[in-house]
């Protein structure tokens, strides 16, 4: 072989081994990184729908759990792993929305340092307060607020969490003072709600629902635009006393930026399809999530939309976390 031959054959190499390497992707298991505790509301979803892609891709999807940090050590741990396809992050409005504005020091960028892969569901978020309030819709709430400013209280999972800040933009919108009670964690708090030492919380609708229909506490609205499948008697906020009030949480697939396109793309279709299975559907229902599927394209304008949102709701409610 002459020495141009083999330049000719090494950059020939150079460039197909790549294209090879996307074409057979995947060839070994992915990892999906969860970057919250076992047993939470995004590592339920993760599990129901990585159990289907792993069908789809005929390659183990395995769920790790990488909690810390409020999400932010296993979206870092995502954003620094190599762009081939085999380190995925399970994303939230946590990861992608809320964090960058509130801590001071983040360890990645929410849009540089990832590729988009697909929005795979939306879990609405639940108004609900303890019957001795005696409010039965959130007009009522909304008049009783009024009339008592900064007299009642609110629970939440912690500070600058999605459920304290649903009530930050409540209070913003509907021009209402409560007073915010962070615990450690949603489950600590609605027992406080339910045991009627708070009155207020603003909670998943998976983790409340069952302690709507004991009538423990009572559901005044779902946060989403439209109304919850799981749940079709709650009105929405927006259509019961606070016109154009959203709030959700939502899961989501990012790689890490400079994954090629082939592989988003790849990695994309097998989660709209493993959500669109009628079986996932169901298991999703089940704990009040709703399956969408999106595009990359799709993913990307609903990052910039949701930054937008809530890097202000962050400032105005005086959030802050120096880590």
């Amino acid at each position: 072989m002459t020495r141009l031959t083999a330049l000719l054959a090494l950059a020939l190499a150079l460039i197909c081994g790549p294209l090879h390497a996307q074409e057979d992707y995947p060839n070994r298991p992915i990892r999906l990184i969860v970057p919250f505790a076992a047993g939470g509301s995004t590592d339920i979803v993760a599990r129901i729908i990585a159990a289907k892609m792993s069908e789809i891709l005929k390659q183990q999807v395995i769920v790790d759990n990488r909690g810390g940090a409020g999400g932010n050590l296993g979206a870092a741990a995502v954003a620094k792993a190599a762009p081939d396809g085999y380190t995925v992050l399970m994303g939230t409005v946590a990861t992608h929305a809320i964090n960058p504005a509130l801590y001071t020091k983040m360890p990645y960028d929410p849009v540089k340092d990832f590729a988009p892969v697909s929005l795979l569901v939306n879990v609405p978020n639940v108004v609900i307060v303890h019957p001795s309030l005696n409010v039965k819709t959130t007009e009522e709430l909304i008049a009783l607020l009024k009339a008592n400013p900064g007299k009642y209280e609110y629970a939440s999972s912690g500070i600058g969490t999605p459920l304290h800040l649903s009530g930050a933009l409540f209070e913003s919108m509907a021009g209402v003072k409560m007073v915010h009670v962070p615990y450690k964690g949603a489950g600590p708090a609605m027992l406080d709600v339910v045991s009627g030492q708070v009155k207020i919380m603003f909670d998943n609708l998976p983790s409340a629902i069952g302690h709507i229909r004991k009538g423990s506490v009572v559901g005044l609205a779902v946060t989403t635009k439209d109304r919850s499948p799981a749940a079709p008697d709650l009105p929405t906020v927006s259509e019961s006393g606070l016109p154009g009030y959203e709030t959700y949480s939502w899961n989501a697939i990012f790689a890490p930026a400079g994954t090629p396109m082939a592989i988003i793309d790849k990695l994309a279709k097998a989660g709209a399809a493993a959500v669109a299975d009628p079986d996932v559907k169901a298991k999703l229902a089940d704990i009040s999530a709703v399956s969408v599927g999106s595009t990359p394209d799709a993913l990307a304008a609903h990052v910039k939309a949701e930054l937008a949102k809530w890097g202000p709701v962050v400032k105005a409610s005086g959030a802050s976390i120096n880590e």
